[in-house]
């Protein structure tokens, strides 16, 4: 058994950011995370900057020239997974959007067979069930209510133990079928939708947990209707928000963070297409989609999903948004993680040293804990 111990100038294990630690390393896994003094006679390798566990993106829609939709397996997969990985995400739910049927069917199980593969967690399902007013970049020929298949794919990709979030609109879906995906512990999440806060608010009674990136593709909020927008802020879900600097204003996403009655609720999506780790362009739908200033643009101009890494979300949340650096690795790990039921994620002990990332003093990814680290001291 080889035993080492890292001593970083912090260490974030989950809950708190922690100064004065130090990680015992047995066989390349963390088995203590320790505050204080290191044992008598203990050699530490010092490493400059934070150590966190590895980030957790619950919508994952490509990376590495890879879009899940046009490329359904389980090979696929490992690619968004290895590509979003070189940025320090190192859990992913990779997301099928809107499609045939057969796409859907084609991903679940690709994501049988790849998980558990570098941090595959599960299988987001956003769409098709949503509302065609507020479908934004999903193809309105695909979009339909909630029906049997799909109520068939989540069964038995949950009969698996999968984990699975899917986004539907509470127009799109009834009271009982969201009632019936919840018992099945899937987790329903409230997204591109036209409803009003008493729809939504129906949705959450019948056991909807979620919503997907707030604000995007959501009823707005006005001061005579709360909307979707408002509906999802007022209550207890927990909520996905991108933070890249154009889908979301960082003034209202810190106004959102603030406004929640429940604190811990709100957390970090890359909403990522393929060009993460990827070429500057790929294909949607049969549709050039380039990347022009940082954003992803479609023939028309228009916002056609997100570049952007949790690592950066991370930095735009703790230096634009106003919001802690603890609170912003919260929202890019422990968060997450516990919406999905696999709270070990948020955690260090346990943990790969390849499932750690190293954060330097202006909150950058600059690698993870595989690579050659510096001499003892």
């Amino acid at each position: 058994m080889s035993e080492r111990w890292i001593s970083p100038t912090s260490v974030f294990d989950g809950q708190n950011i922690l100064k004065n630690a130090h990680l015992r390393i047995e066989d390349d896994r963390v088995i203590e995370v320790l505050a204080g003094d290191l044992p008598q006679g203990a050699q530490s390798q010092r490493i400059s900057g934070l150590i966190s566990p590895g980030f957790v993106d619950l919508q994952v829609n490509g990376g590495g020239d890879v879009m899940l939709n046009a490329t359904p397996t389980s090979d696929g997969m490992r690619i968004m997974a290895e590509a979003h990985r070189r940025f320090g995400t190192v859990a992913i739910m990779p997301t099928v959007i809107t499609d045939r049927q057969e796409v859907m069917g084609l991903a679940a199980e690709a994501a049988l067979a790849a998980k558990g593969d570098r941090g595959i967690l599960g299988i987001h399902i956003e769409g098709p069930h949503i509302a065609p007013e507020r479908r934004g970049t999903h193809a309105r020929k695909f979009v339909r209510p909630l029906d049997q298949p799909t109520l068939d794919i989540v069964g038995k990709l949950r009969d698996a133990d999968l984990p699975v979030m899917i986004t539907v609109a509470p127009e799109s879906a009834t009271p009982a079928q969201i009632s019936k995906l919840a018992e099945m512990g899937a987790i329903v999440s409230l997204g591109h939708t036209d409803a009003t806060s008493e729809q939504v608010k129906t949705a959450i009674s019948a056991g909807a947990t979620c919503a997907t990136h707030l604000f995007n593709a959501m009823s707005p909020m006005v001061g005579r209707a709360a909307g979707a927008v408002g509906a999802v802020i007022n209550s207890e879900l927990y909520s996905g928000i991108i933070c890249d600097g154009y889908h979301v204003a960082d003034e209202m996403i810190g106004l959102a963070i603030r406004a929640r009655p429940v604190s811990g609720r709100m957390f970090l999506v890359s909403d990522a297409m393929a060009t993460v780790g990827g070429q500057d362009h790929f294909s949607l739908y049969g549709q050039d989609i380039y990347l022009k200033d940082g954003r992803l643009v479609n023939s028309e101009g228009s916002l056609a999903g997100a570049h952007v890494t949790q690592a950066q979300g991370v930095k735009r949340l703790a230096e634009h948004v106003g919001v802690s650096l603890l609170d912003a690795l919260k929202m890019a790990v422990t968060i997450p993680a516990e919406c999905m039921g696999v709270p070990e994620y948020g955690m260090l002990e346990g943990r790969r040293v390849d499932d750690l990332v190293i954060l330097n003093a202006a909150h950058e990814f600059v690698g993870d804990l595989s690579a050659p680290i510096h001499d003892a001291a």
